[in-house]
């Protein structure tokens, strides 16, 4: 098993790309983000002792911030704030999901600007290791303080409350913490603070958001290449001399892909002479549309990346300068907005491509038999599929409306800006899955355009496609019950395999 050691500064998508994946992952931390954590640590035991009044250590919180506690009482007021805020609701986050977010809570809490003890984040790293994934609730954040009540079902579960995950049965938290042989966590001053102030149920999301994106990026463009030749459409608009001219390095990597998946076509050459002077802008437009995507994905996983190794709590505790800072760090503006703009991306990714759906079933477009049926009239072929497609994107367009314009105040208004950066990253999701649905539907048709071609030798990458589509659904000669093919296809996509048997045999593609 693959051990990722955490240090608070160097975590990468890359890192976390295995658990995005579902596949195992040991955990470990550095020395040096230990001794950071042991400072802080050590500077919230002097405020303790002097009988400062600082947020959250000795105090209550938002609008019982100038409420004092007494010493006696810090621990159970730790508890008491991990409890009244398990208020999430809905149906639970991801498996994968949550790993992510366990591991970028503990990671933020290396940076040593948290005031947590050593055995806290040892024991963090050991609920992880032991398979421990607690059962979240996807609704119920508004992204700042943070994402309070995912990370306090989090956080509740090592206390021992509430659900989990172990090994793939559903347990309460006790007796998941008996079976594993780890007691429950007692949280001592600023602890539960500390556990549940931050964007990591967003970020966890995002995570997964930009991931998949970048396989749909490139499942797009190989895809449209075996459209565009199912099509008879024209690579001259796939030059890079044009891409140097648009001067888009979206532009430029969706014109590479293109002409890397259409390499050595016989079917492009077969019509190199014909007298169609344009093609339909969901062929011809192919680098605009699909680099503009890479360009919001660029963009987005820019901000994701430095976000992953964010601290996102308060208080801040710097122990170099002995200053302690109630800030607000754990505002997710800056991911609400971005995973609004992926979400807005996939949108137009899955727009085009049903138009390009449309292309190839209409036979007044396609000059292909009618929805691409050998026996069009007793037999509809793929006409249904569109629909669906159709059904896809309209549904796209109501998701996309972005959740980061708006705020509801909170916290009898102490908390009066909120990113809803939760809800972005749900609805970026969530269109993404149906623009993986999309693209399949595509695949599908422009694979069973290839059935009317054969004789002709297909582009590297899109005869890669082909055969990948046919190793697991059948060229469609009469009707059938679609509905298996239709998830085989896009779980297919989903997977990464797509991709994987097209660069085999182009190489890397760009993302």
């Amino acid at each position: 098993m693959k051990t990722l050691t955490l240090d608070g500064r160097s975590l990468s998508l890359d890192d976390l790309a295995p658990l995005a994946r579902g596949e195992e992952l040991r955990l470990a931390i550095s020395s040096a983000a230990l001794e950071r954590v042991r400072a802080s640590r050590e500077m919230v035991e002097r405020i303790i002792a002097e009988g400062g009044a600082v947020y959250g250590l000795t105090t209550g919180f938002g609008r019982l911030k100038n409420v004092a506690v007494d010493r006696g009482d810090l621990a159970a007021l730790q508890r008491n704030l991990v409890l009244s805020h398990c208020v999430g609701v809905g149906p639970p986050m991801l498996p994968a999901e949550v790993r992510i977010m366990q591991v970028l809570r503990l990671n933020s809490l290396l940076r040593g600007c948290s005031g947590v003890r050593v055995a806290l984040v040892e024991a963090l790293a050991a609920f992880f290791n032991a398979g421990l994934v607690p059962e979240v609730p996807q609704q119920g954040s508004v992204g700042a303080s943070g994402d309070l009540a995912p990370l306090a079902h989090l956080t509740a579960a090592y206390l021992g409350v509430g659900w989990v995950s172990l090994q793939g049965e559903r347990l309460p938290a006790c007796e998941a913490l008996n079976r594993i042989g780890i007691g429950p966590l007692v949280l001592e001053a600023k602890e539960g603070l500390a556990l549940i102030n931050g964007t990591e149920c967003m970020k966890a999301i995002g995570v997964m958001n930009v991931l998949r994106a970048r396989t749909l990026s490139k499942s797009a463009d190989v895809i449209a290449s075996l459209s565009v030749e199912a099509l008879f459409g024209s690579a001259r608009p796939f030059q890079d001399l044009l891409a140097d001219l648009k001067d888009n390095e979206g532009h430029r990597r969706t014109a590479a892909n293109l002409r890397a998946c259409l390499e050595d076509s016989e079917i492009l050459r077969s019509h190199a002479d014909c007298d169609r002077v344009q093609d339909p802008y969901s062929l011809r437009c192919i680098p605009q549309i699909h680099g503009a995507f890479k360009t919001a994905l660029a963009h987005v996983t820019e901000v994701l990346s430095h976000e992953l190794n964010a601290v996102t709590d308060n208080p801040l505790v710097i122990p170099e300068t002995g200053e302690v800072f109630s800030a607000g760090m754990f505002h997710g503006q800056p991911l609400s907005m971005t995973q609004d703009y992926l979400c807005l991306a996939s949108c137009t990714l899955g727009n085009v491509s049903e138009r390009r759906i449309e292309q190839l079933v209409n036979p007044d477009l396609s000059n292909l038999p009618p929805f691409l049926s050998p026996h069009a009239g007793l037999h509809s072929g793929l006409m249904i599929a569109q629909y669906t497609a159709a059904s896809l994107v309209s549904e796209n367009k109501g998701l996309a409306h972005p959740a980061s314009v708006d705020s509801v105040p909170t916290s009898a208004n102490q908390e009066d800006h909120v990113s809803m950066g939760v809800t972005a990253a749900r609805r970026a999701r969530e269109v993404l899955g149906n623009c993986e649905q999309v693209l399949a539907i595509e695949w599908l048709c422009a694979g069973q355009a290839r059935e009317f071609h054969r004789e002709l030798r297909a582009g590297r990458g899109a005869s890669a496609a082909y055969d990948r589509l046919r190793a697991t659904v059948p060229a469609l000669d009469e009707d059938r019950y679609l509905h298996p093919d239709l998830v085989a296809v896009s779980d297919i996509l989903r997977s990464g395999d797509l991709v994987s048997a097209a660069e085999a045999v182009v190489g890397k593609l760009a993302s």
